[in-house]
Formats: structure tokens, sequence, C-alpha cells
């Protein structure tokens, strides 16, 4: 099977397997309304939904400690069965239910195609190249239902989740927590510029981001709070999977905070334009991560499974 440009990850208790498969379904199971207590909290009884019969399907009394996280036969696809503390909550408190959030990173821009530094600037839209890689990501998705769809106000994220989106019947959701990294008198100028004209603010940017200074301000620092904050806003709203379409720094912080990762590895993840990344959260709004960069849609006709 062609899997160019897939990563598919798992934090722990993985198989080896000689093959590349594709990220399985994500499918997170209701789960009532939990409490801190540490008592068993018995599930309802849920009909089988294979016959008209009463019969009903038993499901096994849970704690807070240890929660189902797929449906999936986890002997046969190797799948861990919970990932409890692998990495730290995101909300610090219990939220509705299990999440599945995927990551969309815009199409390619002008500014991408010219080489130029972007920031926050509103100044780049998307190529005639960017809109059909938006379209691929649209088709790619037509099988998964999302709950909502967070994205960044700025325009090119903003064309990129509108051509996305066309069909469903949800309004899009802006946040202004999911724009990009300002980077000040830097935007707007391309790479060589940059770097020739401010030598070292360019050098320390491209090295070493968590220590780059500008206009008083640390960007990459600032970021991995405002990703912070972005998490936790978007967890605790209704629903159980949501689609966020954003920039790549933005995109960076997101994936680093829910690992659990500082600042200084910022330049450690890379996403394509049109690149996908998806993470399922438990009800402790822990994190694990289930496909990063995956592009192989943006090199087929590849739809991912609902």
């Amino acid at each position: 099977m062609g899997t160019s440009g897939i990563v598919s990850l798992t934090t722990h208790l993985c198989s080896p397997s000689n093959s590349t498969s594709f990220p399985s379904p994500w499918p997170c199971p209701l789960l009532p309304q939990l409490r801190t207590s540490s008592r068993v909290l018995p599930l309802p009884r849920i009909r089988s939904s294979a016959s008209s019969s009463s019969t009903t399907t038993s499901i096994p009394e849970l704690t807070p400690d240890k929660l189902p996280t797929t449906s999936i036969d986890l002997s046969v696809t190797g799948g861990a069965y919970d990932f409890a503390k692998a990495t730290i909550s995101l909300t610090n408190e219990l939220i509705s239910s299990p999440k599945k959030v995927t990551l969309l990173r815009h199409g390619l821009s002008t500014w991408n195609a010219e080489s130029r530094i972007q920031g926050s600037s509103d100044l780049s839209v998307l190529t005639e190249v960017g809109e059909e890689q938006a379209e691929r990501c649209k088709k790619a998705l037509e099988n998964i239902y999302f709950d909502q769809c967070f994205a960044s106000p700025i325009s090119r994220a903003k064309q990129t989740a509108e051509i996305v989106w066309q069909g469903r019947e949800k309004p899009l959701v802006y946040l202004d927590s999911l724009r990009e990294i300002p980077l000040y008198h830097l935007e707007g100028m391309t790479n060589v510029d940059a770097k020739r004209i401010y030598p070292k603010e360019y050098t320390i940017w491209r090295e070493d981001p968590a220590n780059f200074i500008m206009n008083g301000r640390y960007p990459a620092r600032d970021l991995w709070i405002t990703a912070r904050d972005c998490w936790k806003e978007m967890l605790l709203s209704p629903g159980e999977s949501f689609l966020v379409v954003t920039h790549k720094s933005i995109l960076r912080a997101l994936v680093c905070t829910a690992l659990g990762l500082d600042p200084e590895r910022f330049r450690s993840i890379d996403i394509n334009n049109g690149g996908l990344c998806v993470f399922n959260f438990n009800v402790r709004g822990e994190a694990m991560l289930k496909g990063l960069n995956m592009t192989a849609h943006m090199y087929s006709d590849h739809v991912y499974p609902g």
C-alpha cells in the first residue's frame, strides 16, 4: 500500500507490524458526566442496535482511572487499551466525554509559494494549488463526522476551512487563539532578505526559537501559552469529534503542548500544507497522538475512514 507522508503513532503498548496502515477509525464511546470521586461509576445499559428484540448489552463498570478509548478489538490491532497519565491533562478537570481532534494545516498560500515569512499577517491567501489541496482535504475527510470545526480567522486558514467545511450543517467557529505566531517586522520579507537584513534575529528564530525575542516578547513562548488555552477551550466545548484548521507554528505548539513538550522542541515537529494530525483525548483531558502530518490524501484519492 502506498502510504507516502503517513506517520501513525501511539504513545505506548504498541506491537510491531510488517506493514504500514492508515490510522484506524476513532469512535469515542458515550460516557455520562464524570465526577472526581474515585467510586465506581456504573454505565447505563445500552440496547443492541443489531436486533429489534429487547436484548441488552452490558458494559463493564469503569472508574475514571480505567476508561475505554476505542471499540476496536485491541487483541487484533495491538492498540493501547488506555493512556492514563501518558501525558498531562490539558484541562485540569474532567471533560464530558472522550474526544477526537483532527488538526489540519491550511493549503499552499501566496507567501508560502514566494518563500515569505507569514506570521500573523493577513495579506497571504490561498493559491490555486492551495485551493486544490483544500478540496483534497474535504474529499479525504468526507466520511468523518465532526461536531464542530474551529478555525483561525486569518485568510489562508479561513479559506481552507470554508472549502473543507462546505456542505456541513453547523457554522464554522473562528478562534483568535488559532491565529499564527506574530513575527512583527519580519512578516512579508522573503527568507533570503530577512537573513541578510536581520541576520542575528533571523538566525535565532531559525535555530533557537524558544529564545527568539522581538519587540520585548518571546513569540514562541507566548504561543505555548496560547496553545494550552486553546486546547482547554476546545476540549471543554460540547461534542466528541472536532476539526481544527490553522497554521504551522500554532499547530506545532498544539502538538507539543498535548505531548508535554517545551518550546525548545518547536522545530521537532513539521506539518505540511494540507497535513493532518489526529489526537484522542480521554475524560481527564490527556492526549494520545494517533497520526502526525498525514498527507496520503495529497498524493492520492485516499479517503480516511469514519
